[in-house]
């Protein structure tokens, strides 16, 4: 029987092992209840954010995407990061003129050889919006509506950068030592394909990124009400076809008739490229495609997602496919065609009859493992020029592809994931989703390219936010209980064994 003249030299014992295993000590009680009471604050920094239009496909807008990364520096900066503004050069406009781009951010806080290091990546520039696009309340005025914060670049990607900014803050208010080194990677040219970066990151390759365990990436969003873990993009070969044909457009009562219209040739071989049942029917593209296997078919299976609620979201009554499974897949890990638009076509209101002299076609192909842009790049110029010589017209055509990203895929079973679902049951109390986005995060594949280190795509925005849209938003709860699953996080990641 132990005796109570004992306990100290037995809790000494005990305490010392605590010690040496900081699981024990994790603190996350106080830090959460840090980030609840501070969260006017949070929104009112996200508030001063939103409001500065860092438009990145505005050239006008160039002053205020360099005042949005002066911004996130000097907030760094105050919280006593190693920070620094990256030059990263000049911007080469259509009209030949340069312009510069903003600088890149670059931030350190700890430098401890004996703890891991993550690298955490975000853009501080957003979409293009105006209030006569549809928007209920003004894009750059965050707007607090039952617990929604409208604003563009609300979720993509202020908010995620902000929640990873206030997490270091609560580990140093609380006086708590970060648990891993925490660097960051801030770029404002995201959404116009962040020129600059790729050069960039192989510049530093060995010296900012050289003590780097892990990447982090927070700039993609859940897929329904339950928390995710990303583990694959697709990426994106972005094409124009132009079709040229009389040297000045031409009036149509005068020369309708007379004339092969570049118009017409140019719907004809639109439509050659898909199906009305979403077949892609350029030559090799399906071919190349990775099958799906039974593993990946029991985890599309597994995972929360309500056809009902995506269509009325989107507000359609039929789409692609009627099972989960077909759709996910078809969203996520196969390729698709989409066309998005024509310049020098006549799309104003009312009527004009013209016959346009030259008309550009947008259009893009999702691309997916196994898929190789360059090779992509051939077949739809092959194929395109092929279709065009078959109408025998004495137009001319000329395709080129403007965007050749490659799709990104990470191992589910590595140790990130683990640690992301621990956080996620941590925060949440539910198991988190394992799912791919659709989309196209070209630096996740930058990243494993020149780096080697291993990325994990950790998501706090919502599945309702609209991204790219009017009237997008960052919930309130996703942003306060988002910040708690990075602080936990942090935590998760520091137990990984060394790679």
């Amino acid at each position: 029987m132990m005796t109570i003249w004992q306990l100290p030299s037995m809790l000494l014992v005990i305490t010392s092992g605590v010690i040496s295993h900081p699981h024990a000590l994790f603190q996350y009680d106080e830090l959460s209840q840090y980030v609840d009471s501070h969260q006017e604050e949070y929104v009112q920094t996200l508030r001063d954010w939103v409001a500065v239009e860092s438009d990145s496909s505005d050239v006008s807008r160039r002053p205020d995407c360099q005042r949005m990364m002066n911004m996130t520096a000097e907030k760094l900066r105050a919280m006593g990061g190693n920070v620094e503004l990256v030059d990263i050069g000049v911007q080469q406009l259509s009209n030949g003129q340069t312009v510069a781009l903003p600088k890149v951010v670059t931030a350190q806080f700890g430098s401890d050889p004996n703890k891991k290091t993550v690298c955490v990546y975000g853009h501080v520039d957003v979409q293009p919006a105006k209030l006569e696009d549809g928007w209920a309340t003004e894009p750059y005025n965050l707007t607090d509506i039952n617990g929604n914060l409208y604003g563009r670049g609300a979720s993509d990607n202020k908010a995620p950068v902000l929640a990873w900014i206030h997490t270091v803050e609560a580990y140093q208010a609380l006086t708590i030592d970060l648990p891993v080194n925490v660097k960051f990677i801030i770029e404002g040219m995201e959404e116009t394909g962040s020129n600059g970066l790729d050069a960039m990151i192989m510049v530093q390759k060995d010296t900012f990124f050289s003590d780097v365990d892990y990447i982090i990436i927070s700039d993609c969003g859940w897929l329904s009400r339950r928390p995710a873990l990303t583990y694959g993009t697709r990426g994106n070969c972005y094409f124009s076809a132009e079709v040229e044909g009389p040297k000045q457009d031409l009036h149509s009562g005068v020369y309708g008739g007379t004339v092969i219209e570049p118009m017409t040739d140019l719907i004809g071989i639109l439509d050659t490229l898909i199906s009305p049942s979403g077949t892609i029917l350029i030559p090799g593209i399906r071919e190349a495609v990775a099958p799906l296997s039974d593993d990946e078919w029991k985890m599309y299976q597994d995972i929360e997602f309500d056809i009902e609620s995506f269509k009325s979201k989107i507000g359609v009554s039929q789409l692609m496919y009627s099972n989960k499974v077909d759709l996910l897949a078809h969203r996520w890990r196969y390729p698709t065609v989409s066309i998005h638009g024509i310049e020098g076509a006549f799309s104003a209101p009312g009527t004009k009859t013209v016959i346009p002299a030259k008309v550009i076609a947008k259009f893009s192909i999702r691309q997916v493992p196994n898929m190789d842009p360059a090779e992509v790049k051939k077949q739809v110029t092959d194929y395109l020029n092929s279709v065009f010589a078959k109408r025998k017209s004495p137009n001319k055509l000329k395709v080129t592809m403007l965007i050749g990203a490659k799709p990104w895929l990470a191992d589910t079973k590595h140790p990130l994931y683990q640690a992301g679902k621990a956080a996620v049951k941590r925060v949440f109390n539910v198991e988190a989703d394992l799912i791919r986005e659709g989309g196209t995060i070209p630096v996740a594949k930058t990243f494993e390219d020149v780096t080697g280190k291993s990325i994990i795509m950790l998501p706090i925005g919502g599945f309702d936010d609209g991204l790219h849209s009017q009237n997008e938003k960052m919930s309130r709860y996703n942003y306060i209980e988002g910040t708690k699953l990075f602080i936990a996080y942090l935590h998760e990641v520091s137990h990984l064994g060394k790679e």
